[in-house]
């Protein structure tokens, strides 16, 4: 079986390796090959965008695996449609031009600085990525990504003297909110800090586009053994790059006509938005896709489940996710004029769920548990006690179990293990230190005071909790149920 390169290529796409770069992307990783890669992949198939990629590789080791390939990967969409049609398609990708170590080859990326036709900039560099460091951005490379950042819109700026059609469209990716004016104001810090000069903050300020951005699709990237040698044989060649992702797409971007124009590949889909204002987007991805995953993710763990699609076949899992998400989540949207499409949306996201290509790992799901439950789920609880003055019981049941889900039962070389039967998982949280000390003692007769202690700490939850009347009261008598029984019994008991 021959290896990817563009000599297996279908001819009728080589054209694309002609056209010229217009895209500088920091970040490899699969969610920009599984979506955004993808998407200027199809627009300059249809002869709408006409641009490649460059992209930056900042973390450790070599980009040969791109470079063996001619930059090409497959992307399988898998899933089922609305219509209980089973989606199965192989693209490959060509819009990758090349993959540049930062580490090795900094000046050639400086040098794609002085392309005349560069006119986008998108990122990926995980949540952490857009943070200030003050360092100097004439280190060969800077060490942080708005460092980098800096120092490419420098290059640029000094190689065509400030002009405004030399300005820029930057587009960040990474998973917080105004992610485009938070890296706007790193960016900027680094400049004053630099010294670069009143005229380049000018361009800078007027020339340069920091787009806020939102991106949602599945991509869990090359799949187990036996699938990926099935897709392999399917496409009839090797691709050590092959990516899976699941149908279902979005990618919101907040900008005017300038960006619109320069992200012409939002033309081929409905799910590529460009609108002054995308909260509604953001909020009802965060309160109803990421909120119900962050809800459901250790009861379904602790339940004996591993992957969301499992729990989509349990009974009392699934009447789980589709309560929560129906009864306790949509409701509470402040968005009424719209009440109708975001039931779409929730039904969508329940496909999504039980879509059987997609193995999202629900141990996965629960990084950073803690602050996730603050941020897609309190300020949902908090409106439902404002629309229907009580507890939601599908939430108190959540909580219960994530308190159960950070018991830490040993600490070893600074990790914290949990249990579930017989095997032990670790708990990837910040928090779980300040859990494995509250745990300490704790029986089934003093729960109602370590429940009372967690939910009151308002430096977890930004509230206290427990002035919401019965909620940790409620919550207190699920995790009593569960250290009784189990997880498993204590919500079929109380769900079916």
């Amino acid at each position: 079986m021959p290896k990817l390169t563009k000599q297996v290529i279908d001819s009728g796409t080589q054209y694309t390796f002609d056209l010229p770069v217009k895209v500088l992307q920091f970040g490899t990783g699969v969610l920009l090959r599984g979506l955004c890669d993808y998407l200027i992949d199809k627009a300059n198939k249809q002869n709408i965008f006409n641009g490649r990629i460059v992209v930056v590789k900042s973390t450790a080791g070599s980009a040969d695996d791109f470079a063996e390939q001619d930059g090409l990967y497959t992307v399988c969409v898998r899933g089922v449609d609305n219509e209980g049609q089973t989606i199965d398609e192989a693209t490959a990708v060509t819009s990758i031009s090349r993959v540049i170590s930062a580490q090795d080859s900094w000046q050639s990326i400086l040098q794609v600085a002085r392309n005349p036709h560069l006119e986008v900039i998108i990122s990926n560099t995980t949540e952490v990525g857009i943070q200030y460091v003050e360092e100097s951005i004439f280190q060969s490379p800077p060490q942080s990504f708005p460092a980098k950042l800096t120092a490419f819109l420098y290059e640029r700026f000094r190689t065509y003297g400030g002009k405004k059609d030399k300005g820029l469209v930057v587009v960040p990716t990474e998973l917080i909110t105004d992610n485009g004016l938070k890296l706007r104001e790193c960016v900027e810090k680094i400049s004053v800090y630099n010294e670069l000069g009143k005229l380049f903050n000018k361009w800078l300020k007027y020339h340069v586009k920091f787009c806020n951005s939102l991106v949602d699709r599945i991509v869990p990237g090359k799949p187990d053994a036996v699938t990926y040698a099935a897709l392999q044989e399917k496409i009839g060649y090797e691709d050590a790059l092959l990516t899976v992702a699941e149908p279902y797409l979005l990618w919101a971007i907040e900008g005017d006509e300038r960006v619109r124009k320069a992200l012409s590949f939002e033309q081929i889909s409905e799910n590529v938005i460009v609108d002054e204002d995308i909260s509604y987007y953001r909020e009802r991805k965060l309160r109803i896709l990421n909120g119900s995953h962050s809800a459901a993710a250790p009861l379904g763990y602790l339940s004996g489940f591993d992957i969301t699609f499992q729990c989509m076949n349990d009974p009392a899992m699934s009447k789980y996710y589709e309560a929560i998400i129906y009864d306790e989540i949509v409701p509470t949207l402040p968005f009424e004029e719209q009440m109708d499409e975001l039931k779409v949306f929730a039904g969508d996201i329940l496909n999504r769920y039980r879509n059987p290509f997609i193995q999202q790992k629900l141990i996965g799901i629960t990084l950073q548990q803690s602050s996730k439950m603050n941020a897609r789920n309190v300020a949902t609880i908090r409106r439902y006690y404002q629309q229907f003055n009580k507890a939601p019981k599908l939430f108190t049941i959540g909580f219960a179990a994530y308190l159960l889900f950070m018991r830490a039962v040993k600490q070893q070389n600074e990790h914290y293990f949990g249990q579930r039967g017989e095997e032990f998982y670790v708990i990837n949280d910040e928090q779980a230190a300040y859990f494995y000390e509250q745990w300490q003692g704790v029986t089934v007769e003093t729960v109602p005071a370590f429940v009372q202690a967690v939910l009151s700490n308002t430096k977890l939850w930004d509230t206290d909790l427990t002035k919401l009347t019965g909620f940790a009261e409620t919550v207190a008598e699920y995790l009593v149920e569960m250290m009784n029984t189990s997880v498993k019994t204590t919500l079929e008991k109380a769900i079916l």
